[in-house]
């Protein structure tokens, strides 16, 4: 994490060996990782684990140009999203399903991928399983 405020959240994936496919690029999986972190770390920082379970649900990713530099992921959440999609819905509703969308560039500013987390969350209340 490199940046982080009430709104957004940065992170960065480095150069370097561990996070390379077979031809020296930033590995798809490696970005898939940065891409679930980045927007699962925003709804867990902003709704808590105390009220709320948050799962991911699926993960699609869109690859558009080849990681040859260090990655950065971008994921904003709106307060008035968060309001409505998910603190007010789950008033009437067992669960609901968000998508995260992130972004993710090079340090030069080139379109790496798009990541689209899909996240169930419940009150702990609405959940059947045990711990």
């Amino acid at each position: 994490i490199t940046k982080l405020s009430d709104h957004n959240i940065e992170t960065f994936l480095p150069y370097r060996k561990r996070n390379f496919n077979h031809l020296r690029g930033l590995h798809a999986c490696a970005l898939a990782t940065l891409a679930e972190f980045t927007g699962g770390f925003m709804l867990l920082t902003r709704l808590g684990n105390v009220k709320y379970r948050i799962i991911m649900k699926k993960l699609e990713m869109e690859y558009f140009y080849q990681g040859k530099k260090a990655a950065i992921g971008r994921f904003e959440l709106n307060e008035n999203w968060l309001q409505e999609k998910v603190i007010k819905t789950l008033e009437t509703e067992d669960k609901v399903l968000v998508n995260c969308e992130v972004i993710i560039e090079d340090v030069d500013g080139n379109h790496l991928c798009t990541g689209n987390s899909l996240w169930q969350i419940k009150k702990w209340e609405k959940v059947k399983t045990s711990l």
